[in-house]
């Protein structure tokens, strides 16, 4: 494990250490809401997504195979959990589907199947960075005006309460709480001010992280605002948290694994599905990550893979939700200056402690606060010069970016990132076609002459083209057919070049074949 006393005095020794912890301040203050806010989505015991916040942080850091990754519940899981419990009908049963679906992810980590997300395009990870930075500002956008009715974590553009992403920024103009707002409106002002040089280059202020600045001002100006009827923040919009005085008040909020149920279909097919998405969101989360590395650094997927399992065991025999690294938290680390793995292990102590230490000043930090620094982050994914940049590099890479950030945010990050990946694969399939042959034309001594050179795989994919080029050949011509390095092909395309041997003398086309076989 990580706390051994070597390692501590590495951490404790080392420069990166000031920088570790600030970090970790920040990814608490991010981790926080969001933690919570995906347990109060999914309808299961607010302390479950605390515990899978603290076992993602310190458990997964550990035996990852990424530096700034942060693991913990992860909001695109949010309807599978619920449906999932509707079907085997307790959080109990699923719990135990958690471990064993953790089971799988470790089975998937040995078969080295972490590889998969080598091959998602460098144009849909950029799409799916810029499509969760989107979602998340517009889902904090009511959150900053003081309208809380859709959860935190909440990240589906279906709601619930049969509302979406778009007709809540309608309702919240209805519902905007004063207090919030101008809660809202300073932190944004705090976060322009601690950009500024004076506040980075000072040697007191660049110690304090920028939203633990905003958190202490939305504190205090909430207590402020107690007194005004007008500019008070109910407890509705503050953080709301399990309430932990003594163990019984723990023991409340635990929940523990029931594995009666592991001989239904049902629950196996369940366990298939945690297991199987959470390792997909985990390796896409992981590769949009090293993006984000300024140095670049590639994570072991198959490690992460094993982590990933090894924690969701953990989580499941603990009563905690599924874990899966998660991009909204890894990037606020990277942002923050995070150097090693000890910034995000710092974060799940904090969200530890702080939870059963001191839950009375958590729960007065205002959401619109917590929103603000949301947003902030949302926007550093969604740059508009990344928009700019991918359409710069043409059609070919802006057309996946572009269609992965659209559906994306209607159907959720795996349906963008497969229509995104499906686009890819469609310009690779035309690119084949149109550049895997070699022909030409010329005329000698008054015939004419045409040359078309086999590459070294013909799939049925190139049949078109053959029928294309073979319909071109003109009467009276030669044609030579030069299979000097091809292997194989293609039974489709194959029937074409014989359909054509075949018919070529009714048209007076002379044929000579350069090492091929027509097997027609």
């Amino acid at each position: 494990m990580f706390y051994n006393k070597t390692n501590f005095n590495i951490y404790m020794r080392s420069k990166t250490f000031g920088s570790d912890i600030k970090a970790g301040i920040v990814v608490f203050l991010v981790a926080l809401p969001l933690c919570l806010g995906i347990a109060m989505a999914c309808n299961v015991p607010l302390f479950s997504g605390i515990i899978s916040g603290v076992i993602g942080g310190i458990l997964v850091t550990t035996f990852s195979g990424s530096r700034y990754s942060v693991s913990g519940p992860a909001a695109g899981l949010t309807l599978i959990v619920i449906s999932s419990i509707a079907t085997l009908g307790s959080y109990e049963v699923f719990l135990a589907a958690v471990v064993f679906g953790g089971v799988l992810q470790i089975i998937l980590g040995l078969l080295k199947a972490g590889g998969i997300g080598n091959f998602v395009p460098n144009a849909v990870i950029k799409g799916m960075l810029a499509g969760i930075g989107i979602i998340l500002i517009i889902k904090q956008i009511p959150h900053l005006f003081g309208y809380d009715k859709d959860p935190e974590g909440d990240m589906e553009f279906f709601q619930l309460d049969g509302e979406n992403s778009f007709t809540e920024l309608i309702n919240m103009v209805n519902f905007i709480t004063p207090g919030a707002l101008i809660i809202g409106i300073i932190s944004f002002i705090l976060l322009y001010i601690c950009g500024k040089p004076f506040y980075k280059e000072s040697k007191i202020f660049s110690n304090i992280p920028a939203p633990l600045l905003i958190v202490v001002f939305g504190i205090l100006l909430t207590i402020s605002f107690k007194g005004y009827e007008f500019l008070r923040v109910d407890p509705q919009h503050l953080v709301n948290l399990p309430t932990i005085k003594n163990f019984e008040d723990l023991k409340s909020n635990l929940a523990f694994p029931d594995f009666s149920f592991i001989s239904k279909g049902n629950f196996w097919l369940v366990v298939v599905t945690i297991g199987l998405v959470a390792s997909l969101e985990t390796l896409l989360n992981i590769e949009a990550t090293d993006k984000l590395d300024p140095e670049k650094n590639e994570s072991n997927s198959n490690k992460e893979l094993l982590a990933q399992g090894t924690g969701n065991i953990v989580a499941g025999l603990l009563g905690g939700l599924p874990i899966t690294s998660v991009i909204v938290r890894s990037s606020a680390n990277i942002g923050a200056g995070a150097k090693t793995k000890l910034s995000v292990i710092f974060h799940a102590l904090l969200l530890l402690i702080s939870v059963i230490a001191f839950p009375q000043i958590l729960a007065l930090i205002p959401n619109a606060c917590l929103a603000a620094i949301l947003i902030a982050t949302g926007f550093k994914l969604t740059k508009l010069q990344i928009f700019k940049e991918q359409y710069k590099y043409g059609i070919q890479q802006f057309l996946p970016f572009i269609v992965t950030v659209v559906i994306m945010l209607r159907l959720g990050i795996l349906k963008g990132v497969g229509a995104g990946i499906a686009v890819s694969i469609f310009f690779i399939i035309r690119d084949n076609i149109k550049f895997s042959f070699d022909s030409s034309s010329d005329t000698i001594d008054g015939k004419l002459y045409y040359l078309i050179k086999l590459p070294q795989h013909v799939t049925f994919f190139n049949k078109g083209y053959l029928i294309r080029f073979f319909n071109n050949i003109k009467p009276n011509s030669k044609v030579i057919i030069d299979g000097s390095i091809n292997k194989t092909v293609n039974r489709d395309s194959q029937d074409v070049i014989s359909d054509f041997i075949s018919t070529s003398k009714n048209k007076k086309i002379e044929i000579e074949l350069i090492k091929y076989t027509d097997n027609g």
